[in-house]
């Protein structure tokens, strides 16, 4: 009877025993959600994910990512807030939404701060870029700063006429994005800037609330503005990249060597992201071109014309992000 006693009582301690260390195993395993408004297949969906798979088999499967494409968890203001609670792990999102959060990324905001595409690479893969990540991830607001992502150049696009001098925007009305910003912007050009919500565009086009707006060439062709406006012409007024951002909560409950993991893939996400983003406009511009879409190169000198029409909005807003315009100058 003792010794039964006994077995039964070592089987219930070993059970007990094991139980935690059961509960704790199932733990073990950590999903980070990650949110981007953009569709399966996108570039920047496509990195993410890459970078969770990277992830998932550095860790043994202890981490791993699951995306929520095509705005499930919201639009990129609700996004940023979802990870500086930590309700997800990670947020692709413009610096046009994260300016609010963060000021001193306001800058990227400014009208022809980048000369081109390639300028802006450069800036944002060197120290300019780091110390920016690095202004999301000390700012307090629950966010680290993990890595950029290109966005592309933005160009008017219209239903009227080919623009070609800044001439021939005067008084065409521009759906831009609701940021003062950029609704002073399309003014000093001499166009009516008109702040409105992105769903809103193709049927205002159609409709002729707006005489067109302002984007890169993924969006205009693959949100079927090229169906109505015929004519788009490239003048790189905005390049505004985007960022991955990552709760600092969650960040900070992870390892050491799991923080380095992360950092390093999301490194390596902006990388790969590029070239899939190439890729992507490349498609975007071959469509248009099929379609019989205008396509408008505006000249150096025109160029010249349309960057000084914007020095009202520089003078508003450019004065506090002074020394960082001077580095961004300064960047070959």
């Amino acid at each position: 009877m003792n010794s039964r006693f006994t077995l039964l009582a070592v089987g219930l301690l070993a059970a007990v025993a094991l139980a935690p260390a059961t509960g704790a195993l199932a733990q073990s395993k950590l999903v980070l959600k990650a949110s981007d408004v953009h569709p399966e297949g996108y570039p920047t969906v496509e990195a993410v994910e890459s970078m969770g798979k990277k992830l998932e088999k550095a860790t043994n499967g202890r981490l791993s990512v699951q995306m929520f494409p095509s705005m499930q968890l919201g639009g990129e203001k609700e996004a940023i807030e979802q990870a500086q609670v930590g309700a997800i792990a990670f947020a692709r999102v413009s610096v046009g939404a994260l300016g609010p959060v963060v000021d001193q990324l306001n800058v990227f905001n400014l009208p022809y701060v980048f000369r081109n595409t390639e300028h802006m690479r450069k800036v944002i893969d060197g120290q300019i870029g780091q110390d920016l990540l690095d202004a999301v991830t000390n700012s307090g607001k629950g966010l680290v700063g993990l890595c950029w992502m290109d966005a592309g150049a933005r160009n008017f696009y219209d239903t009227k006429k080919p623009i070609k001098t800044l001439a021939d925007l005067k008084g065409l009305k521009f759906r831009v994005m609701g940021n003062p910003m950029f609704v002073d912007m399309a003014n000093s050009m001499g166009a009516n800037g008109v702040p409105m919500g992105y769903d809103q565009v193709f049927s205002s086009l159609q409709t002729g609330v707006i005489d067109g707006a302002e984007n890169n060439p993924p969006s205009f062709v693959f949100d079927n503005h090229y169906q109505v406006a015929k004519y788009y012409t490239i003048d790189e007024h905005l390049i505004v990249p985007e960022m991955l951002v990552m709760s600092k909560k969650i960040f900070d409950s992870l390892s050491k060597d799991e923080q380095a993991d992360v950092k390093k893939f999301a490194r390596e996400a902006q990388f790969e992201e590029r070239k899939l983003w190439d890729a992507y406009e490349q498609k975007a511009m071959d469509k248009a071109k099929a379609a019989g879409i205008q396509i408008i190169h505006v000249s150096d000198a025109e160029k010249k014309k349309f960057q000084e029409a914007v020095k009202p909005v520089w003078d508003k807003y450019g004065p506090k992000y002074a020394a960082m315009i001077k580095r961004i100058e300064a960047t070959k």
